[in-house]
Parts: structure tokens; sequence; C-alpha cells
């Protein structure tokens, strides 16, 4: 048996106790290290109608990591011991089991250090459906896990980038990362207001949306110039969006949901998003600002929601 978290119903978790599941032919069991938690399980933290509750032993953790514990008759690409990075849908636990396809291997120089891959896969997929170069300018509206990645991935390219943020300590965290401007959302106006004095009275190249919001989607629609690209990396789930059509068909935008649900996708930008980290191309030591036991899933997610100053990201320690 393995300890696991259970969201029993919205609002509370609870620590329970669950089989410890043998991996098939084509899989590979992991002793899960951690597991970070993602703004896609405030939803159900939150108890939007479509989830049913309890929810299985581990769910909704899908940003795991830890050392392949057993494998299956047919897999050949890890082998016991390894440290690696997974997709799997039950993290918040002591082990996971997924496809040995779904598995990457962490490389040595991240030792001891958190990695969830599948976050940062996430912003190099987005980065990728991006088509940012040198001298592109950029607005990334909210400066989040990822926002504060793509702002990395972006000024490495060459690109010139402002961000955008409610919260004065996630600006300041943005300059860290590399952004040369950055700008609240208090205001659409002051904030267009901002993006022109930055790039130009025509807007942006290329605004990345990463809130996940209606007010978001609205202000990356007025930062963007004509013929420029719109790309939605915020995770929309609370309900249907207006999109200003007017705008958008008048400026000519490019409109790009840069969401993916190919699993072996998010494991090519896992696998690139590793390699960045370990050359130094990427940084995250300084955005897992939280980190809670197996037993207090609820107080990671609760902080998740609130997001007091100084919290980026929290990760799950089993």
């Amino acid at each position: 048996m393995m300890r696991a978290a259970v969201i029993a119903q919205p609002g509370f978790a609870e620590l329970s106790h669950a089989p410890i599941a043998e991996p098939q032919s084509h899989e590979v069991r992991i002793r899960v290290e951690g597991c970070g938690v993602c703004g896609s399980n405030l939803p159900v933290w939150q108890g939007q109608p479509w989830f049913q509750y309890p929810l299985p032993p581990g769910a909704p953790g899908h940003e795991g990591w830890g050392y392949v514990d057993a494998i299956g008759d047919e897999v050949t690409s890890v082998s016991v011991g390894d440290r690696v990075a997974m997709l799997s849908n039950r993290a918040f636990a002591e082990f996971d089991t997924t496809s040995a396809s779904h598995v990457v291997r962490v490389p040595p120089e991240l030792d001891g250090q958190p990695c969830p891959a599948e976050a940062v896969a996430c912003a190099v997929n987005v980065f990728r459906r991006s088509a940012i170069d040198a001298g592109t300018t950029v607005a990334i509206v909210g400066a989040g896990f990822m926002g504060a990645l793509l702002i990395q991935l972006a000024t490495r390219a060459g690109a010139r980038v402002i961000a955008f943020s409610r919260r004065p300590w996630a600006r300041e965290l943005a300059k860290t990362c590399g952004a040369q401007a950055v700008a609240p959302t208090d205001s659409p106006d002051q904030a267009v207001n901002a993006s022109r004095e930055f790039s130009g009275p025509g807007g942006c190249d290329v605004v990345i949306e990463c809130a996940g919001a209606q007010a978001s989607l609205d202000l990356s629609t007025m930062l963007t110039r004509e013929r420029g690209r719109l790309v939605i990396a915020g995770y929309h789930q609370d309900g249907p969006r207006v999109v200003d059509m007017q705008t958008w068909n008048w400026r000519g935008l490019d409109v790009i949901n840069a969401h993916e649900r190919d699993p072996l996708t998010y494991v090519a930008g896992m696998r690139d998003g590793l390699a960045a980290l370990a050359g130094g191309d990427l940084d995250i030591s300084f955005l897992c600002t939280h980190a809670f036991p197996l037993d207090r899933v609820g107080d990671a997610l609760n902080m998740l929601r609130d997001r007091p100053d100084g919290f980026l990201k929290a990760v799950v320690r089993s």
C-alpha cells in the first residue's frame, strides 16, 4: 500500500492509502519524489460542476518526477533507479504508473532540484508555437510560472519583452527573468499606453496571454499590432469567452491556441525543457517558491488560490 492524497470534496483533501499498482508490460512505476501544483488544479479544488468527488487517489497531480521503481517486461528505455520526469495524472502520491513512452530521464546536472518537467514543457511548446525570434517585440500577459519561463525563452532568443501582471511582486520577478519593461493590469488604457511606449504606436508583434481569464484575453487583444500574433497560453476553464472579433478582423490577427494534446508533443517539450534547464538556458530554481509534504496538498492548493506575495509555484514532496 502507498499513501496518496485524495480530494474528497471541493476544498477538502485527505491522506488515504491505496494499492501500489504493478506496471503492465509497456509501463513504468515511479516512486514519486515530488509533483508541481498547476493552475489547472484550481477548478477541481473549487468544485466546478463537471467534476465528480472523491477524485481517484493522487489526482489531479500531473507534474511529477521521481525514481523508476519497477518496469514492465517490454520496457528498455529506462532502468530501475533512473531519476525521471513523467506524464501522469495521479502524482500526488508516493507511487505512480505511466507508459514508458511518457517518461524522460532527468539530466544529472539537475540532481537535487525540483523537476516539474510537464509544466516546463508547456512553456517550451508555447514558445515554439509563438515563432519568436531576435528583434520581436513581445508582451507577456500574466507573469506566473509559465509567464516567467516564456520571458526567459523570449529574451534569450533576442526578443524585447514587456510583462504585465496585477501583482507588484510578480512584476519585479519578471524583471529578474529578463523583461525589459513591466506594467500593471489594473487599467487597460494605462497598460496599452505602457505597451505603446515600449513597442511603438502599433502594438507588440507577439502577445502571449498566460492568465486564463476574460480580462487578460481582452487586454491581450488590445496589445497586439496589426498582422500581429495573439497566442493563447492561459488555460480558460471557468466557462465560455467573449472575443473581440471586430478587432481580430480589423487588425488581421493570427490567433494561436497554443495548448497541446498529443502526449508525445508534451514529452518532446519535457525533453527539450530539461535539456535547457541542465544547460543553463532556463532557470526554475527561484520560481518553485514553496514546498509542502504530501499530507498538506490542501494547503498547497489554497496558496495557489490566494497567491500571496512571494508565491509563484508550489511543489508537493512525497
